[in-house]
């Protein structure tokens, strides 16, 4: 019998990792997309009606792609009443006669497009996307209203169901546009949604009311039928409350593009007027570089190269804190400025203590020490000062700790960085391409620092520590508990509780978790990283406005 060749090499288990992580990506995406599935699908096109994603490629211009935003809204969340996929509505950015347009279309293949705690959530953050980036906004509704066995969930705090509504005055104050289509239901509190938009569309067979007939009956006795309750025929002749009336979703899609090509175009951005020619980054497998796990060491150089015209980087104190590496470059044209977290190990020089000669220590990539603190804010400064976005490349461990850092600032030089993030008036936007650790979340833009857009690879990793170091320090809290109820757990017990707390900690690392609480905006495969950071700038090259830049009291 012949024995198997052991010889060769097996395949690089970061590339199988990687591909595995990518197919697992697509398999999910797809069924996310499914919505509530292919009956509930098909109830929507026996009402002449189509499904949200459908009617979003018919809005937007032919062969320009939709970046959806907030995919895995809910993912896994909302079990025990079915689910709640993409927190039952699509969000995301698409040109509409050439322009980009934040799109928000309810989904009525989940649960009748009613609104989840998270579909608020989401709403509100695609509205603020588009807030802070001038964006106008077309709304395509179909929904039930608020999910009402979830409704103290959704009706009350600031960033629940009513802020939608504040943010629709806002941005309308503002002089953003705001174009709404009804085209199904649009009951109770979200009928003010479509209402308070600059212009208001309605296809017939829909119904814009704030009780329907069966609530009417109940509340007042009064019994009257769909359409003269809230159709289209008598908003439009009646109420007055529609502007447009149209026959079916086409016709409301065709008439949106239309008056879409009649509005002005603002001024762009300052760093936008600075946008040259876009050129070629050099083309790389990213999946290549750096590897799913995190266990291998990558220059972090490397991958900004790749992802900037012809690779040209500007790099900012070079040889001076080291696990940050800062720098000035273009993408798509547009002047950027990178923060990013350096990988690899480092021999760093250190003063003489007094001896002849310098010495050295080990730094380990991904950790943010004093002077790479130092230096990452003074480099924030000047990309303020220079008006140039900011981009994050994540992949921090965190903060150096121990004696020596202590001894060195390493909190003082930690908070002057963390006060220039957050106070930073340029674009910021956050790629997370492995780990994002406890403040070093914080100190490379994380979701508390206003990106204007937050990105995660699906090797990211979100959390305030490590998978194993959270494991264990959970397990010592839970063996102290047991051991003071009397209990002395034996070493098959140990491994099943270890087991199981690490389990759980796994699963709450895992990018798809962060993505279902909007912690990041979308999870991205790593070679569509360029296109979508191009296509993130050119969102925010349409608000010309930026502040004074202003640090308040800084640590020096």
């Amino acid at each position: 019998m012949t024995q198997p060749d052991t010889s060769a090499p097996p395949a690089p288990p970061t590339r199988s990792a990687w591909q595995d992580a990518l197919e697992r990506l697509a398999t999910d995406r797809l069924t996310v997309h499914a919505g509530g599935g292919a009956k509930a699908q098909q109830r929507q096109h026996d009402k002449n009606r189509l499904t949200a994603r459908e009617r979003i490629r018919q809005l937007i211009d032919d062969g320009t792609p939709f970046d959806e935003l907030m995919t895995f809204a809910g993912w896994e969340m909302y079990q025990d009443v079915g689910g709640c996929p993409s927190g039952g509505t699509v969000t995301g950015i698409g040109q509409i006669q050439g322009r980009p347009w934040m799109i928000i279309a309810n989904d009525a293949t989940v649960k009748a497009g009613a609104f989840f705690p998270i579909t608020a959530k989401k709403v509100i953050r695609a509205q603020t996307i588009a807030l802070e980036n001038h964006l106008p906004v077309v709304y395509l509704v179909d929904s039930a209203g608020v999910y009402l066995p979830m409704q103290d969930e959704i009706f009350p705090d600031q960033d629940d169901f009513g802020r939608v509504f504040y943010l629709n005055a806002r941005m309308s104050a503002r002089g953003i546009p705001q174009i709404a289509a009804i085209m199904g239901n649009c009951v109770a509190g979200g009928a003010y949604l479509p209402v308070m938009c600059d212009t208001l569309i309605m296809t017939e067979g829909s119904g814009l009311y704030l009780a329907g007939p069966a609530l009417v009956k109940a509340a007042i006795g009064q019994v009257v039928d769909s359409e003269d309750l809230g159709g289209a025929g008598m908003h439009a002749s009646i109420a007055g409350t529609v502007d447009y009336k149209e026959p079916d979703d086409a016709a409301a899609l065709k008439r949106i593009r239309a008056l879409a090509d009649l509005y002005a175009q603002g001024d762009p951005a300052p760093f936008a007027r600075r946008r040259k020619e876009t050129l070629p980054a050099p083309e790389r497998d990213l999946t290549d570089l750096v590897g799913f796990d995190g266990s291998r060491t990558y220059d972090v150089r490397d991958l900004i190269t790749a992802l900037v015209d012809s690779g040209e980087f500007h790099e900012f104190k070079p040889e001076y804190g080291e696990t940050l590496v800062c720098g000035f470059a273009r993408a798509g044209g547009y002047p950027v400025a990178f923060v990013a977290n350096q990988r690899t190990v480092i021999k760093k020089k250190l003063k003489s203590g007094g001896e002849p000669g310098l010495r050295t220590r080990i730094e380990v990539g991904g950790v943010i020490y004093g002077d790479s603190a130092d230096k990452a804010a003074r480099f924030i400064m000047d990309a303020n000062q220079a008006g140039v976005p900011l981009v994050f490349l994540s992949d921090v461990t965190g903060f150096m700790v121990g004696r020596d850092s202590e001894q060195e600032g390493i909190i003082r030089r930690g908070a002057k960085l963390v006060n220039a993030v957050s106070n930073t008036v340029v674009p910021k936007i956050t790629i997370i391409t492995g780990g994002s650790f406890g403040a070093g979340n914080y100190a490379m833009n994380g979701k508390a620092y206003a990106p204007r857009f937050l990105f995660a690879w699906p090797s990211a990793k979100y959390a305030v520590m490590s998978g194993n170091a959270a494991a264990k320090t959970l397990l010592d809290i839970q063996l102290a508990a047991l051991k003071r109820s009397g209990h002395q757990p034996d070493d098959e017990e140990l491994q099943r509780l270890y087991d199981e707390v690490k389990s759980k900690y796994d699963t709450e690392l895992d990018p798809r978790y962060a993505a279902a609480r909007l912690w990041v905006d979308e999870i991205i495969p790593p070679h569509d990283t360029r296109d979508r950071l191009i296509r993130a700038l050119e969102a925010c090259a349409q608000n010309p406005h930026q502040d004074e830049f202003r640090v308040g009291v800084f640590q020096v």
